[in-house]
């Protein structure tokens, strides 16, 4: 009687997305997704013994996580490693940071281990790296007057030749409605700026909704597979993922994505939409990356492992997991910060301003 696997769409995890940011996946890629895991199954025991729980997690990201070999781990070197530090004296406090230790040798901030004391996170990703963002400073940008229109802040700049956009998150929802008065109320500016710096991801559903009001036609975006075995390389077909023009109002004038390295997740995908058209610029530093779509699945104990189960790819068929590099690399400076200055909304002006005169 061992473990059997518990795989549930992240987007029914409630409580943890208000937790962390994830993405959903909508339309017709969500009906083949659930088409395709049907044939699992719940775990039919319970206990709590740390060795059948280790094997257990082991197992499951054996068997569906989906970057063992992009990334390059060696998850049998993994176990090897683990498995004799393993002890049945272990308490759950113990096992618990045990276990979150073993996860985060995948590097994923999609990888996380849940119970109902903590949650294992690994947070490297953007860590260790310059956050290119000043909360103080931006909010002199923003004021206290800004615009508020669902999950988006929106104001004029620059003597009202640019609009600027800041949406802090993609699990704040933002309907088309709210696009709609955006846009009207831009519609004097000759450039947009949309600033995702800081955004962690949630809704794949906002990401595609706001993306297709740049669009001129239907276009394919991406791509997805899904595991369709146990073995590390045990992948289906490529399924495009395609999006199309809103029908409401859309904008084809210039416009600069903003994003830092805490741009992740569904942030990521939103940038990879965003790159492909020919009147955005992203500018700024890489963004965080988190490319794979995060499923569930159940320890024997009743620990909810999150782990990446399907890739996500580009347009041209690249994995963006670590990232996606902006058309043109700005940082915050420390001369500007002591000047209370944001480099990258400065340089987005100037972009904008510089190349929309008449």
């Amino acid at each position: 009687m061992g473990t059997k696997v518990h795989i549930i769409k992240q987007w029914l995890m409630a409580d943890c997305r208000k937790l962390f940011t994830k993405p959903t996946i909508t339309g017709l890629v969500i009906f083949k997704l659930f088409l395709l895991t049907t044939g699992c199954e719940l775990r039919d025991t319970y206990t709590t013994n740390p060795r059948t729980n280790f094997e257990a997690l082991w197992k499951i990201l054996d068997e569906h996580y989906c970057f063992f070999e992009y990334k390059q781990v060696d998850w049998n070197e993994i176990y090897r490693k683990y498995n004799i530090q393993v002890s049945d004296t272990m308490n759950q406090y113990v096992l618990f940071d045990f276990l979150g230790k073993m996860l985060s040798e995948l590097k994923d901030g999609h990888t996380n281990l849940i119970s109902s004391f903590n949650v294992a996170r690994y947070w490297s990703w953007y860590e260790d790296y310059p956050s290119n963002f000043n909360e103080e400073i931006h909010k002199s940008y923003l004021g206290t007057d800004c615009l508020i229109a669902g999950g988006i802040k929106y104001r004029r700049l620059a003597n009202n030749q640019v609009g600027y956009m800041y949406y802090g998150s993609f699990s704040n929802g933002v309907g088309e409605n709210n696009l709609d008065y955006i846009f009207t109320h831009f519609k004097d500016c000759k450039g947009l700026i949309i600033d995702v710096r800081e955004n962690g991801g949630g809704s794949l559903t906002y990401s595609d909704r706001i993306a297709s009001r740049f669009l001129e036609e239907k276009m394919t975006v991406g791509y997805i597979r899904h595991k369709n075995g146990p073995g590390h390389n045990d992948f289906s077909n490529l399924f495009p993922i395609e999006l199309s023009p809103s029908k409401r109002i859309r904008w084809m004038r210039p416009v600069v994505v903003i994003t830092n390295r805490h741009s992740y997740s569904a942030t990521n995908d939103f940038v990879n939409k965003m790159k492909i058209l020919p009147h955005v610029i992203i500018m700024g530093d890489r963004t965080g990356g988190g490319s794979g779509l995060p499923f569930n699945s159940e320890l024997p104990n009743g620990w909810i492992v999150r782990f990446s189960a399907s890739p996500i790819l580009d347009a041209n068929k690249q994995d963006t997991e670590h990232g996606i590099d902006p058309d043109i690399q700005v940082g915050l400076t420390q001369a500007d910060i002591l000047r209370r200055k944001d480099t990258l909304i400065e340089t987005a002006i100037q972009h904008l301003t510089k190349n929309t005169k008449e």
